[in-house]
């Protein structure tokens, strides 16, 4: 199966084949260790339950598309059917005679072939046929509506894993800091220029790093966890990702809202259930007209009588043949079943135009709202890569004067802190930065060609 996906790394589209030695199992992950963003949009592609849910859906509308043609078709009925008789009779004639009898057998046999051909129905069979077609339709369009959300998924869960591995790294760096803090503070300690408290905190800080470190491995395990469930693979299954946010800051509005009509799943899928109402007027529509049916019948019946009392009446009985004709069936008043099936298959256009109308408002503000979004999530990037720099090189500068005895413990301490929320709102940008744009193509249906 070949598939379009959209490389959110690249902003371009490349072609993924996805075949068995492409996707995500849990043997080869213990070999490749690494798992890229391609590699985990593959892997759901295949096994994702919700698209193989979606997936069944569409076999129905498939099969009855396949059989679209069953409407034109006669109806064929046979039946056979064989009676034994054992009776008492009992007469009496006009002459006053009376005859009766017991043990009387007989033994009937039936059997006939009747067909019926519908030539014309209001042409409510080209109209079923057609709305056939339009529901395999509408499958497709289903299937293409869960994949794109399925790979939205995929990739906010995958680059979710991403910030909280920086954030790792970030932690990390700090334990690094409080490593050389707690040396330096012993070691004024020891040669009698530093203070207990400063040792203590320390050491507290240190710990409280070490505590968050464990945090933030637990919390990448769990996301893993959450990705492995999208993906459809073995619990515990286990993989490193990427450790970088490539993120496409080009995406313009116009672009966006470029035919949306024509390319976003949701809206496409309203649209299709407007045609699919419309058939069904049509097919109820059909029901003002006469059907005219061919019918045509052969049948057969035997009768053996052992006896009988009456002299008139015959031992053995034989009929076959041949019949055929035409029927024309003229509706004139069936209680306004008609009248009002048609005014409901009208209102029910009315109303999926209504949804659709609907979803295209839902539609169009989403797509502006997550532009909004996009673009002040860039340039909150933007000022929080430079902030980044000036709170590194602060922590470097009152590290060293620290070092020298030229600034406080508090000085430094709160250079930290700003080091490390200046990471938590960089990494916290980048992601949500990702998220916006994910979220526009997924709107757009750029996501999956």
């Amino acid at each position: 199966m070949l598939k379009f996906i959209r490389s959110l790394t690249k902003g371009t589209l490349v072609l993924s084949v996805l075949c068995p030695a492409f996707l995500l199992t849990a043997s080869n992950l213990h070999a490749q260790k690494m798992l890229t963003l391609e590699e985990a949009i593959a892997t759901a592609l295949q096994n994702n339950y919700d698209i193989q849910l979606s997936k069944n859906d569409s076999a129905v509308a498939a099969l009855d598309y396949s059989f679209r043609n069953a409407v034109f078709i006669p109806r064929l009925n046979g039946n056979l059917g064989t009676t034994w008789n054992n009776n008492a009779q009992k007469q009496t004639l006009a002459d006053g005679s009376k005859r009766e009898s017991k043990g009387i057998k007989s033994n009937n046999i039936a059997a006939g072939l009747a067909l019926n051909w519908t030539l014309f129905d209001g042409l409510k069979m080209f109209a079923t046929r057609d709305k056939a077609a339009e529901y395999i339709r509408l499958g497709e369009l289903g299937i293409k509506n869960q994949v794109v959300s399925t790979v939205a998924t995929v990739i906010n869960n995958y680059y979710d894993i991403i910030p909280q591995k920086q954030q790792l790294k970030a932690v990390e760096e700090q334990m690094s800091i409080n490593n050389e803090r707690v040396k330096l503070a012993q070691y004024k300690l020891d040669i009698g220029t530093g203070a207990k408290p400063d040792v203590l905190q320390s050491k507290v800080d240190l710990n409280a790093q070490k505590a968050a470190q464990l945090n933030q491995q637990t919390l990448i395990a769990q996301l893993k966890e959450q990705l492995n469930q999208v993906m459809n693979v073995a619990s515990g299954t286990n993989y490193e990702v990427g450790d970088s946010i490539i993120l496409d800051t080009k995406l313009a509005l116009g672009d966006l809202q470029h035919e949306l009509e024509k390319t976003n799943p949701s809206l496409l899928i309203a649209k299709k259930n407007i045609d699919i109402a419309n058939f069904s007027l049509k097919e109820r529509r059909a029901e003002r007209f006469p059907v005219v049916s061919f019918n045509s019948a052969y049948n057969f019946s035997r009768v053996d009588n052992k006896t009988v009392i009456n002299p008139f009446s015959p031992l053995f009985s034989q009929a076959k043949g041949l019949n055929y004709g035409f029927t024309a069936a003229i509706p004139i008043l069936n209680n306004f079943t008609t009248r009002r099936l048609i005014k409901q298959a009208q209102l029910d256009i009315q109303f999926q135009q209504l949804v659709y109308g609907n979803q295209r408002s839902l539609v169009n503000l989403s797509v502006l709202n997550a532009f909004k979004g996009y673009e002040a999530q860039k340039k909150a990037l933007q000022l929080e890569e430079e902030n980044i720099l000036l709170a590194k090189e602060n922590v470097t500068i009152i590290f060293e004067t620290y070092r020298l005895g030229a600034s406080t413990y508090i000085q430094l301490r709160e250079a930290q802190n700003s080091l490390e929320i200046a990471y938590n709102r960089l990494i916290s940008a980048r992601y949500n930065t990702k998220l916006a744009e994910t979220e526009l193509l997924r709107l757009k249906g750029d996501l999956v060609k």
